[in-house]
């Protein structure tokens, strides 16, 4: 059994039970919550005890990555700067539509007090702060207190300075400490694995909680995330058409009909680096993109630009924020939609198996949220995965086109092709 279908099995057994006890006697549904109550709390903190580490080192690895790409060429350099651009046009539009998408499903407020007894501990949440507030806690005065407290701005804005100095000294020594940081990683992706291993137990338990205390209602919830997610994935899917016509000069109908051949692997296989042959072809035979643009951007492109991993990791967000009842303010969503294209960038190479907890959890922990129910919807965030993987399949082909119009100066006339 895969572990996909492991987790949503304890996700259905647990619902399952939680809802019987409910419907049979309240009371003992409670006490059974109860009960279970600490084996959930200890899986989620076993899953956040290893993101602090981790995501200090993913960034400053993937700064030291990225800067290495872009040292190989004008055309990478110019490539980086479009996927930094799309995925910040993905977190932004999410940042203002998600919220305004939950916004049109019904709230139920047993949810909030079930979360709160089931899987959300007292320290959870922060206070709103001012925007003033938010930009002066940006830079850290003590990075340690910084990570202690779980401040993932701060701590992601000292990895970013780390980073690029280590940009700025002996390479014998940046890659001594580059190496150190990845061993950081890698050691933590071991840990996180482990617990994952458990997760069918974890969720089962999460589930059978809030199941047992508001009935139906986190499903129901459950099935608004999976759909809000589902619509946003196609939203920004179709927003690439846009760019692609505007930025990248090209033809609608002619784009379209390039797309159909990789886009139909990547619903197939759930993969974009299984779309890159694919990929490859079109870009070259169909849209008539240089060879050097297409062997150079492509690649790239499949672990640097993941249009949809923003888009995921907002759209977590504002669900628990609209399950909790919370209102966004504006310098929160700005600051994790910006924050979530730094992770994005940063999490390249990181297994699909902890990209959830790793990647989601401190956008929410940055915006004041709890972050407890990412447990439960670590268990369904696999379903919607065809449609994130077409979007990032349409993201690469829109990236290489505007790659290739702002290379014709590089690039030789004659291999450029016909546009």
């Amino acid at each position: 059994m895969s572990p996909t279908a492991r987790v949503l099995g304890g996700l259905a057994a647990g619902a399952i039970l939680g809802l019987a006890l409910a419907a049979w006697n309240p009371l003992v549904a409670t006490q059974v919550a109860d009960i279970v109550q600490p084996v959930g709390k200890l899986w989620l903190n076993a899953l956040q005890m290893t993101v602090v580490p981790l995501v200090l080192a993913l960034v400053v690895v993937g700064v030291n990555t990225a800067t290495d790409a872009a040292a190989s060429g004008r055309i990478a350099r110019r490539a980086i700067v479009v996927f930094i651009l799309l995925l910040l046009l993905g977190a932004l539009f999410t940042a203002a539509a998600a919220p305004a998408l939950f916004s049109l499903f019904p709230h139920n407020p047993a949810l909030r007090s079930a979360l709160d007894h089931a899987v959300v501990s007292g320290a959870a949440r922060t206070a709103p702060v001012s925007w003033s507030a938010s930009l002066i806690a940006m830079i850290p005065s003590n990075a340690i207190m910084a990570a202690a407290q779980s401040a993932m701005v701060p701590l992601v804005v000292f990895a970013l300075f780390l980073g690029f100095a280590l940009t700025r000294i002996a390479p014998a020594r940046r890659s001594m400490l580059v190496e150190f940081f990845q061993a950081i990683a890698d050691a933590m992706i071991v840990v996180v694995r482990w617990v994952l291993w458990v997760a069918p137990l974890g969720v089962f338990a999460l589930i059978l909680g809030v199941c047992a205390r508001s009935g139906l209602s986190m499903l129901s919830a459950l099935g608004v995330y999976v759909l809000a997610e589902i619509l946003l994935y196609l939203a920004v899917t179709a927003m690439m058409y846009g760019v692609a016509v505007f930025w990248g000069g090209e033809k609608f109908s002619r784009f379209v009909a390039a797309l159909l051949p990789p886009q139909a692997v990547a619903i197939s296989t759930q993969s974009s680096l299984a779309s890159l042959p694919a990929m490859l072809e079109s870009a070259e035979q169909r849209l008539g993109y240089p060879k050097q643009v297409n062997a150079l951007v492509l690649p790239m492109a499949v672990t640097l630009c993941r249009l949809t991993s923003p888009v995921q990791y907002l759209t977590s967000a504002a669900f628990i924020a609209w399950a909790y009842g919370v209102d966004l303010s504006a310098s929160q969503l700005i600051a994790g939609a910006v924050l979530a294209v730094v992770i994005s960038l940063g999490s390249v190479g990181l297994p699909g198996a902890v990209t959830f907890i790793a990647t989601n959890l401190p956008v929410a922990q940055s915006m004041g949220l709890p972050v407890g129910p990412l447990g439960l919807m670590l268990a369904v965030d696999t379903l919607p995965d065809a449609f994130a993987t077409l979007g990032n399949v349409t993201a690469d082909v829109t990236a290489t086109s505007v790659v290739a119009r702002q290379s014709r100066d590089v690039v030789p006339a004659q291999e450029a092709g016909e546009r």
